[in-house]
C-alpha cells in the first residue's frame, strides 16, 4: 500500500512512518503537492550487489582478451 503525506507531517510521525515501512507499505513525501522522497522497506543487504557482482564477473569471463600490455595498444592506435 502506498501512502502520501506532506514534509510536516511526515516530521511529527517519523516513527510511525517507519513502522508502517517495516510492515511493507511504501510512503511517498511530498512538499507543495509535489512528490520529493520514497520511503521504501530495505533489501536484504547485499543481494542485489552479490547478483550484480556475479553478473559482471559472468561478463568478464565471456569476453575476448584484449592487448597484452599498453604498448601493444598504442601500436595497433597507430595502425588507424
Amino acid at each position: 500500500m502506498t501512502i502520501t503525506v506532506g514534509v510536516f507531517d511526515a516530521k511529527t510521525r517519523l516513527s510511525e512512518l517507519l513502522d508502517k515501512v517495516s510492515a511493507g507499505d511504501e510512503v511517498i513525501i511530498t512538499k507543495r503537492g509535489h512528490a520529493i522522497a520514497r520511503l521504501v522497506p530495505m533489501d536484504d543487504g547485499g543481494s542485489s550487489v552479490e547478483a550484480a557482482l556475479a553478473a559482471l564477473l559472468e561478463i568478464r569471463g565471456r569476453s575476448l582478451p584484449g592487448p597484452e600490455s599498453i604498448r601493444d595498444l598504442i601500436d595497433e592506435g597507430r595502425r588507424w
